[in-house]
């Protein structure tokens, strides 16, 4: 059984990570290096400060806001990093909490297929950073290739999962402008794709 490395866990977020009220649990790992990456520190710093749990484990902690997420449809909200790479971790922890516990993946999709296969039948909604359509500019924010991205969100689509994904799309500063946005915004729609969401990319100090 796969485990978590868990670098943290925050509690009663509502409405921001899903539906109702959630558990946010920041999982470790990214294949992204972004500029203004919010969570380089935590990745890349303070790995003695990760905490490695089994499944079971996190389902018994995530369970003490059980009461939460019945009032609210609520769950847990797997961020990261990038939470798919703990894609069979998280395909068993599904096993583990009630149906009516929602799972939710704060995902870029940056990763190999093989990842979303294993959970695309267990997330209740996917939040997606495409962070821009232009394969360029993607490259230049995030310095990898954008492809398996790309590749991931069209999958999604001919699964008829879109009503199942929320796609944010961020601007950048130094790296795109509202154009760029607003041909993101259309390239994810071509998809069927129709809850987006574009915001200001807020940098923060490291």
């Amino acid at each position: 059984m796969a485990d978590f490395t868990v670098m943290s866990i925050i509690r009663h977020r509502l409405l921001t990570d899903g539906e109702g009220v959630t558990t946010l649990v920041g999982l470790s790992g990214c294949p992204l290096k972004c500029k203004y990456c919010i969570n380089e520190k935590q990745l890349h710093s303070n790995r003695e400060k990760f905490v490695v749990c089994s499944p079971i484990d996190l389902a018994a902690n995530i369970m003490q806001d059980y009461c939460y997420f019945v009032a609210s449809g609520g769950g847990v909200t797997f961020g990261g990093g990038e939470s798919l790479l703990h894609a069979e971790a998280i395909h068993e922890i599904r096993k583990l909490l009630p149906e009516d516990v929602s799972i939710n993946v704060e995902t870029s999709l940056n990763v190999p297929r093989e990842f979303l296969d294993i959970v695309i039948g267990d997330i209740t909604e996917f939040i997606i950073d495409i962070k821009d359509a232009d394969p360029n500019i993607y490259c230049a924010y995030t310095g990898v290739s954008a492809q398996k991205a790309y590749d991931n969100l069209k999958y999604l689509a001919q699964h008829n999962l879109q009503d199942k994904c929320k796609i944010r799309i961020p601007l950048i500063p130094d790296f795109n402008t509202k154009e760029d946005l607003l041909r993101t915004e259309m390239f994810v729609r071509s998809l069927g794709f129709g809850n987006t969401e574009i915001f200001d990319y807020v940098i923060r100090e490291q």
